[in-house]
């Protein structure tokens, strides 16, 4: 009996060593690899944002994505983006698409048309991402925020395709501030996530 009583705590203490290492492991998982966000009200305002001077001024409807590698939330929109590129480039848009801290992150494949933007006049003060800028054919800002609202982006709720479907019949669109509550990250330099 003896035996069998320090066999059974030996076991207990092996499977409790391994269940703290457990632990321990996804905490610095998590702590290392996943950026802390909070679904909340962020306000995006577009008054700084300006197109490159080699892309400024008349021509195609002008998509900017605005992502950072490290922020969950792209899961969320990437495919409903990569749905918008497959409905709307046929139709003339231009996408591009801009990278927090411009670290030449990989897209995924299936976003390869997007052509990457390495400045934008006005994007350091962007509050949050993943985010959208669209101008329209005359050179001007048609709109500036948040994909949808929520915690996921699909076409259902989608802010994006009311405002191309206006812009491809040439009707007039202006929404450069927006406020939503969603799955961003902070985007800034100097703000605390």
């Amino acid at each position: 009996m003896p035996v069998l009583r320090r066999n059974t705590l030996v076991s207990c203490l092996i499977a409790l060593l391994c269940g703290g290492t457990l632990w321990l492991a996804y905490d610095w998982f998590q702590s290392r690899y996943v950026r802390a966000f909070e679904e909340h009200a962020t306000l995006f305002t577009g008054d700084s944002l300006h197109l490159p001077a080699a892309l400024a001024g008349p021509g195609a409807i002008r998509v900017v994505h605005f992502w950072d590698a490290a922020c969950p939330c792209n899961v969320g929109n990437q495919q409903h983006l990569a749905e918008l590129v497959a409905h709307y480039q046929p139709l003339g848009v231009k996408f591009y698409a801009m990278e927090k801290g411009r670290k030449h992150s990989r897209l995924p494949d299936n976003l390869a048309a997007l052509q990457p933007l390495e400045a934008l006049p006005g994007a350091d003060g962007l509050p949050a991402s993943p985010a959208v800028a669209i101008w329209d054919q005359r050179g001007q800002l048609a709109y500036f925020g948040p994909y949808s609202e929520g915690a996921v982006c699909n076409s259902a709720n989608s802010f994006i395709e009311p405002v191309l479907q206006a812009l491809t019949e040439r009707r007039a669109v202006n929404a450069t501030h927006t406020m939503a509550v969603g799955c961003y990250c902070l985007w800034e330099a100097s703000a605390k996530p």
